[in-house]
């Protein structure tokens, strides 16, 4: 299966792409733009939430990478 192109250059993303507003459990985050040191780009979120599992209060760490397809052959 082909592989899909990025349709933008990660200096235009690094211009470009604003953050993203992500719920997890009815609470918002932000997801900063990020150029990744793998050579990809994209978003990232970490952080602390809490979830409540059978009526209990459960601390929970968010790491969660939003990575643009492609992007990783992108032109730089």
């Amino acid at each position: 299966m082909a592989k899909s192109p990025c349709p933008v250059s990660l200096s235009q993303f690094q211009e470009k792409a604003e953050p993203l507003k992500v719920v997890i459990n009815g609470q918002e985050h932000i997801a900063e733009v990020k150029a990744f040191s793998t050579g990809s780009f994209g978003w990232y979120i970490n952080g602390k939430t809490t979830v409540t599992v059978d009526g209990k209060p459960v601390s929970v760490q968010i790491g969660m990478n939003l990575t643009v397809v492609g992007s990783k052959e992108a032109e730089r």
